[in-house]
């Protein structure tokens, strides 16, 4: 039985292997050679062709939500801002976070980097045809104008005293106009209906908790190298203690919707709050 399979492995009288011939079997991989390097030169020159349509500074296609998403620094754990206030050790990471997002917002950075723009009008940098006007300038926001949140005044952002501040951003969306009129799209905060009463006293820095105009249009990291984005800081003036409390915060404004169909969460930020006094 094991002759007729050697004799199929390698005949030495024919000189096949596995049944074929060096000739066949050389024409067998050249084929598959030449076709496998069609289907590569095809793919090459596919992602050639797509590559021409793609603009390095803007996407081409931007499916997006009409309304971008809100998040919240700290960020805390799954969104829990929960601390002691006699216990340096819970909030230390918190202070921290802070310090670290913020310094880029020093405003000895940014008066080197940005401009001194005017409030309350975008701030367009429109190309001239296929003349880029790149890289676009940006528009100063210093740390400074977080006020009481700024971590100048209290380098511990109000956790040492039971008075926490949380900065809250709008997600980055490329040519997004947020306000019409002159009106800036402004931050409000509460508490879900259960807590309404233990939520206490709200602070906004700047004042009134808006995104100014001037920050916008977005236009890209790539053409707006040192864009800083706006942010708003809120600080619980008296809220209750030893007690879970679930928060909303979410954009007002004249051209965009806080939620939407496909994503709820649009526009606004969940987060909870918990300040133990030991």
């Amino acid at each position: 039985m094991a002759d007729p399979w050697r004799e199929f492995f390698w005949n030495p009288r024919t000189h096949e292997l596995l049944g074929r011939t060096a000739t066949s079997w050389g024409l067998i991989l050249l084929f598959y050679l030449v076709f496998y390097l069609f289907l590569a030169g095809m793919f090459a020159l596919t992602m050639y062709v797509m590559l021409l349509t793609l603009d390095d500074y803007k996407p081409t296609w931007q499916d997006r939500l009409a309304t971008p998403g809100m998040m919240i620094r700290p960020k805390g754990d799954q969104l829990e801002i929960i601390f002691s206030v006699s216990q340096t050790e819970s909030w230390d990471s918190f202070v921290y976070n802070l310090n670290t997002f913020l310094s880029p917002y020093n405003d000895s950075y940014q008066v080197q980097t940005n401009d001194d723009c005017p409030p309350d009008q975008y701030f367009i940098q429109e190309d001239s045809g296929e003349v880029r006007n790149n890289p676009k300038r940006s528009c100063q926001f210093n740390r400074t104008m977080l006020g009481d949140c700024s971590g100048i005044s209290d380098r511990f952002y109000g956790y040492s005293q039971g008075q926490p501040c949380i900065l809250i951003k709008l997600n980055r969306v490329i040519g997004m106009f947020p306000g019409k009129d002159g009106q800036s799209p402004y931050v409000t905060c509460g508490a879900k209906r259960e807590d309404s009463e233990k939520i206490g006293p709200l602070a906004y820095f700047p004042p009134n908790g808006t995104f100014n105009l001037m920050y916008y249009p977005y236009y890209g990291k790539r053409a707006q190298v040192n864009y800083t984005q706006p942010l708003v800081a809120v600080k619980f003036l008296n809220a209750s203690l030893n007690t879970d409390i679930n928060i909303e915060c979410k954009i007002n404004s004249n051209t965009l919707a806080a939620g939407s169909d496909r994503d709820k969460f649009a526009g606004r930020v969940s987060f909870k709050l918990r300040i133990n006094d030991k």
